[in-house]
């Protein structure tokens, strides 16, 4: 997923680090927003929130998906909150009309780590002529990753989904959806540990396990001129882990073997209306909607008593008593309007919607078994959140835009549980304007953005990695350029039809207004990234190269630590900027055609030329991570 989001100008995918740092975890930050477990942006699975856990993974698998939209603005009032960076839309793969049934696999090793790890997925689904249709697909990842104790990691997926033509005007949609995940977490170096062996991991016990069981109901009414759909879905998701803590004072040199399970669900109803009105010389489809939500949350936190890491020593032995307890809930209305109004060459689409939620958490402080503390944070709020959009059509092939928008992101569970002082949720206010240009031969598209947050919140921690509190960042900006090409060179001569070509460039300048730190470089986003492309597609062969640069980060450590701006590496190697790379990658594949059942195979290497990078992370597993080194990998699939 990483590879397919790193093509969408303005998105950066952050490598697995920290405790985001296995393979179920899914880190992406749009205009120099924070990546960290993708918590700025709205998450969709076919329309549907996805709403994962706030420390959680991303259900779902690239084996199951056909496309993957990616709205980089907040644009839209009907999806929310949290859409100040963007909005991402996995789209699973389509109900087909025929029976279809396909079994594929993919297996890649790395040039470090010795072991391998495989992809198997699978898709069986049809229509009738009824228009009854059913689609299984399972997608997993199964194996061992490029560092010591990056292994074991085990991903199934499973989706079933059916439909029902009930009439020329009436359809019904059903989705049930299962995700489980486990992986071990390799854990951050010390600069000395890097230096010595990059590739070494000295975090035996540190894992997460992922669960989530979803369910979705859609019925859509739609005669031409009247749409109506009504959405319900449930969610039912866990998440745990085993995290190693460094002591501090007189346990420094020791650990502690920490753990924190947690259960989470939703449920929320989604009626929407549309209305046609077409008078001529201006055409208007109006829409109204409503959103309510529940959600339910519960947290156990344990710890060992401190050991010393030894040879031998198994810490899942030692007995982990909890230490802290809380069950949280939150309910939120919205409500939305929006009209799309189409006259001439112009297109002009004003929305609001306005949020109404409260949360609360129950936090209890336990010894011995015993609570001996209990506080009772909660929020409440209510906001209005405006669009507009403007769209002005240049040709068939050409036009420009604009937008403008408000968003929010309400507090989370663990905000209200970690913060020493009175937080508040996040408001944000963007603005942008470009052009896109789509033609046979060659298409691109060039966007111009500012967001301008009036208070950020940022997770500050210290060197020894404890839990971090939760505080005011202050305001920030957020400004850029974003840019896509592609051209078919086939265009120029019939000698070179089916190569093409492509490539983006992001300019992001994401930078604090207030505290310590104003006028620098927020942490862990990169101002410039760019991609290169080029693909060959002739007769069953298609060959692929692309290329991936970004430019260099900063981990500056906490404002809330000092007034120094860290640029240069510590010793626990959390600190100091993070250099930038590029990377090539190439991939060969063979489409053997229907004689042989559409047997696809393809081979490819990651890392080409085994660039040597690195990241930082500052949070419980915190200090350098190396990025993948060079990986070959196999595919094939056949369909019946």
């Amino acid at each position: 997923m990483r590879d397919v989001l790193r093509q969408v100008p303005g998105v950066q995918v952050q490598e697995s680090n920290g405790t985001g740092g296995s393979d179920i975890s899914l880190n992406v930050g749009v205009r120099g927003l924070t990546s960290r477990l993708s918590p700025r942006s709205t998450i969709l699975l076919d329309g549907v929130p996805l709403a994962y856990a706030p420390y959680g993974q991303p259900p779902l698998s690239l084996g199951n998906l056909d496309a993957v939209d990616v709205v980089r603005g907040a644009g839209s009032v009907r999806y929310g909150p949290q859409n100040v960076g963007g909005i991402i839309n996995f789209v699973s793969r389509a109900m087909p009309q025929k029976f279809t049934a396909e079994v594929g696999v993919g297996v890649e090793s790395a040039s470090h780590g010795g072991g391998t790890k495989s992809t198997p997925t699978l898709f069986v689904g049809g229509t009738n002529d009824n228009g009854f249709g059913l689609a299984l697909l399972y997608s997993g990842t199964h194996g061992d990753g490029f560092r010591q104790s990056n292994d074991h990691v085990s991903i199934d997926d499973l989706m079933l989904k059916g439909a029902y033509r009930i009439s020329k005007t009436d359809d019904i949609a059903v989705s049930l959806h299962h995700f489980e995940g486990t992986g071990r977490m390799p854990g951050g170096l010390t600069t000395a540990q890097f230096a010595a062996n990059p590739f070494q991991s000295d975090r035996p016990f540190d894992e997460f396990t992922g669960r989530r069981t979803d369910g979705s109901i859609k019925y859509t009414h739609n005669d031409g001129v009247n749409k109506f759909e009504f959405l319900t879905y449930y969610t039912d998701s866990f998440r745990g882990s085993y995290l190693e803590q460094e002591g501090t004072g007189t346990s420094a040199g020791k650990r502690r073997l920490t753990s924190a399970p947690r259960n989470y669900s939703t449920f929320a109803v989604e009626p929407r209306y549309s209305r046609l009105f077409d008078s001529g010389s201006v055409v208007q489809e109006v829409s109204i909607g409503f959103r309510h939500l529940k959600e339910t949350a519960s947290e156990v936190a344990t710890r060992s008593a401190y050991y010393t890491p030894r040879p031998g020593f198994d810490a899942y032995t030692l007995a982990n008593p909890p230490y802290q307890s809380s069950t949280g809930g939150t309910t939120a209305n919205a409500f939305y309007i929006d009209d799309r109004i189409d006259f001439g060459n112009w297109t002009v689409t004003p929305g609001v919607c306005y949020e109404s939620f409260r949360s609360h958490n129950d936090v209890f402080t336990i010894a011995n078994n015993r609570i001996t503390n209990a506080i009772y944070p909660k929020i409440a709020s209510n906001e209005a959140l405006p669009t507009l959009s403007v769209l002005y059509r240049m040709s068939e092939r050409w036009s420009l835009f604009g937008n403008a928008g408000v968003s929010f992101g309400p507090q989370q569970y663990a905000q209200l549980a970690q913060s020493t002082t009175s937080l508040h949720p996040e408001k944000a206010t963007t603005y942008e304007i470009g052009t896109k240009y789509k033609g046979e031969a060659w298409s691109g598209e060039l966007t111009l953005f500012n967001i301008n947050f009036d208070k950020e919140l940022l997770l500050a921690r210290s060197i020894t990695g404890d839990v971090g509190q939760w505080t005011d960042l202050g305001a920030t900006r957020h400004r850029g350029l974003e840019s896509a090409l592609r051209y078919d060179l086939g265009d120029l001569s019939a000698s070179l039809k089916g190569f093409s070509v492509s490539g983006t460039y992001t300019y992001t300048q994401a930078i604090s207004k207030a505290g310590n730190f104003a006028g620098r470089d927020l942490p862990f986003y990169s101002r410039q990234v760019a991609t290169l492309g080029a693909r060959y597609e002739r007769g069953p062969w298609t060959v692929n190269a692309d290329l991936y640069a970004q430019s260099k980060q900063r981990s500056p450590g906490s404002p809330e630590d000092g007034t120094k701006y860290i640029t240069t590496e510590d010793a626990t190697g959390r600190l100091g900027n993070i250099p930038g790379y590029t990377t090539v990658n190439l991939r060969a594949a063979y489409d053997f055609g229907p004689s042989m059942r559409n047997l696809k195979l393809a081979v490819g290497v990651k890392n080409l030329f085994d660039r040597r990078y690195f990241n930082r992370s500052v949070d419980n597993n915190g200090g350098k991570y190396v990025g993948q080194p060079r990986t070959l990998y196999v595919q094939a699939s056949v369909a019946f």
